[in-house]
């Protein structure tokens, strides 16, 4: 028997991307554990009322979940100290990037961070492509 597989979804702001994450993830790999944390109340909220398992907000969450998740999914900035506003702090971006969990990075060209190769995909655009990238990893979930 195969253990679930433990989805950690980052996200900041209003939680969209975040949200769109959780529902296409619990859609795509309904075994998997979905913890979501936002770095506000108002992303945890949204990425909670999408189906997240459970939810959490602000670093210390990131600091933990990090740790326990196998795969870490949300927007490119989560590895950017003071991206997404500021609310991205330097600890959280450090646990994030060290952790040893996968790590689907969305390219969004946001707040002065812009990844050159996205050609301008959409978020569905986006979010389907991690979600084969999750698939893939879960294989077995």
């Amino acid at each position: 028997m195969t253990m679930a597989k433990k989805i950690l979804i980052i996200d900041g702001q209003g939680g969209m991307l975040g949200k769109q994450l959780v529902e296409a993830v619990r859609r795509a790999v309904p075994g998997a554990e979905i913890t979501a944390v936002g770095t506000n109340s108002t992303a945890t909220s949204n990425m909670l009322k999408a189906g997240a398992d459970q939810a959490a907000t602000g670093e210390n969450a990131v600091l933990v979940g990090v740790r326990r998740a196998d795969i870490v999914a949300g927007p490119i900035g989560m590895v950017i100290a003071d991206s997404l506003l500021g609310e991205i702090t330097p600890a959280m971006a450090a646990a994030i990037g060290s952790s040893d969990a996968y790590k689907i990075l969305l390219p969004v060209n946001k707040c002065h961070n812009i990844v050159i190769g996205t050609g301008g995909k959409t978020t569905s655009e986006l979010i389907s492509e991690a979600i084969e990238k999750i698939r893939e990893i879960c294989k077995d979930c």
